[in-house]
């Protein structure tokens, strides 16, 4: 199987050794975003925000694999706080549509560069 690495300027660049997105046949494995500006790479502020930030990065790491995230069958998110799970709930409602893909929320102690909430996503290329 070939591996095809997935970049784009529009997210912000890998803090470590990993890829934005890895596609392996049909499938497009997104890292995990933080509410990271791509422009500044600094973190923007707020829960709100940063929550807005998550999915405007997976969106742009999904275009630059061919897709959307309407494309998504499972999603990953890791809060800091669960208390913030409505908070994103709400999000998913403005960037997802029905059928709404696989999910799983996670309560963490922490996250890369202080970060409120992380989301990483796998999308299915229906015509490969």
């Amino acid at each position: 199987m070939t591996k095809t690495v997935i970049s784009t300027p529009a997210a912000p660049s890998a803090i470590g050794t990993y890829s934005q997105a890895v596609r392996a046949g049909g499938t497009v494995y997104l890292s995990g975003q933080i509410g990271l500006d791509p422009a500044s790479m600094q973190l923007v502020e707020g829960i709100d925000a940063q929550i807005e930030r998550v999915f405007a990065n997976l969106a742009a790491v999904a275009a630059a694999a061919g897709g959307s995230l309407a494309d998504a069958v499972r999603v990953t998110i890791y809060l800091t706080d669960l208390a913030h799970f409505a908070k994103v709930n709400e999000a998913m409602a403005r960037h997802f549509r029905e059928p709404y893909p696989a999910r799983a929320a996670v309560g963490v102690a922490s996250l890369p560069r202080g970060a409120l909430v992380e989301a990483d996503a796998v999308l299915v290329d229906g015509e490969r």
